[in-house]
């Protein structure tokens, strides 16, 4: 079947590092990418035991191969602002918060719900460079216990990465999307300098742990795109953000690190090829509704792109029949290799804890793992 070659007996490593190298594991690795706390909590009255209340806690319930807790941690220096509460009523209070950006957020209890943003820190050249300020980069935090930990690093079975940023993601939570968006047509050079400083900033951070510690991926966040595409155009991708990828990757490249994680939701069809050409080359969660379905991105960006993610959340919430179908759409792409498939983002509400289970099931079953839930 495929890689799988089920009388091999891998560590958690060696599994998610050959399964990107196209080489035969004994099971392709069993990752999630979470949930969302309504969605527990519904789980809770349908069997999920109540100590199952975040994603941490879900992982180890489910027995999950989770990559993503395991990251060579540090600390840049940052000053932050006061937290302020604004003004408030019965339901709501407005805050500025320690990056200084006001937003309206719902008072414990209410409910739940992502935050309005109403200001952000950083209009133009000289809040900027007041922003700048902030930081200080040359004085980057690790650890107390790093040389215990390069031991204990040493030893690992697990893979161990690193994070490596991002870009837009970054500017975009400063500036807000109306704001940058304007920044890079009218004032280029500005994002320019966000993006410059913001790669020389990860360059700091990063240059110690790479040096001392072999590192197995690099984890970049973005969330740029929507189900229409990117938000920004694939020209001024290219222009202001691949040379920064590169810097990175080309750097812990030649320290050893030969996958590079990109996180971005919406449909990547656009940027994937960019990415690529700044180094980047796996690609998650694969939002198969927004039109990010890796089966078809393989196909046109052949064996360099890498995926993970890619079952429609949807066929989750329809049941068996429908997750049945979802499952054998990847099957090919599991079979190849360079692939881990897993729900194409948190799992909402709307699906039933036993749809959820018998997805496990049958996922398991596809990547060369019995299920025993």
């Amino acid at each position: 079947m495929g890689i799988i070659n089920s009388s091999l007996r891998l560590t958690r490593r060696e599994r998610f590092l050959r399964v990107f190298k196209y080489e035969e594991v004994d099971h392709i690795p069993d990752a999630e990418f979470g949930y969302w706390s309504e969605t527990l909590r519904r789980w809770h009255r349908e069997g999920l035991p109540e100590w199952v209340t975040d994603d941490y806690r879900a992982d180890q319930y489910f027995g999950f191969e989770a990559w993503y807790w395991y990251k060579v941690p540090y600390y840049i220096p940052f000053r932050g602002f006061e937290r302020v509460v604004l003004r408030e009523d019965e339901r709501t209070r407005v805050v500025r918060d320690e990056l200084g950006v006001v937003k309206v957020e719902l008072k414990e209890g209410v409910g739940e719900s992502i935050p309005t943003y109403l200001d952000y820190p950083v209009k133009d050249w000289d809040t900027w460079e007041s922003y700048k300020e902030r930081f200080d980069i040359d004085n980057i935090g690790y650890p107390a216990n790093w040389e215990q930990l390069k031991e204990e690093w040493e030893r690992r079975d697990y893979p161990l990465g690193i994070d490596a940023g991002g870009f837009f993601g970054w500017a975009r939570d400063l500036m807000g999307l109306r704001n940058l968006s304007r920044a890079i047509l009218t004032e280029p050079e500005l994002v320019r300098d966000m993006f410059e400083f913001r790669t020389r900033m990860i360059l700091k951070a990063i240059e110690k742990p790479a040096k001392e510690v072999k590192l197995d991926y690099a984890h970049f966040w973005e969330d740029m795109c929507w189900n229409g595409g990117p938000l920004i155009s694939p020209k001024h991708f290219k222009e202001l953000m691949v040379p920064c990828y590169r810097r990175i990757t080309e750097f812990l490249r030649a320290h050893g690190v030969r996958i590079f994680i990109v996180d971005s939701d919406g449909n990547i069809d656009l940027l994937v090829p960019l990415w690529l050409e700044g180094g980047v080359n796996c690609f998650f969660p694969c939002e198969v509704k927004a039109g990010s379905d890796p089966v078809k991105l393989r196909e046109k960006y052949g064996r360099e792109a890498l995926f993970m993610g890619g079952i429609d959340k949807y066929a989750l919430i329809e049941g068996p029949k429908a997750i049945d179908r979802e499952l054998e759409r990847v099957k090919p792409l599991v079979e190849e290799g360079g692939y881990i498939p897993h729900v194409d983002h948190r799992v909402p509400a709307d699906v039933p804890y036993s749809h959820y289970l018998y997805y496990l099931k049958r996922k398991r079953e596809l990547i060369g793992l019995a299920s025993s839930s």
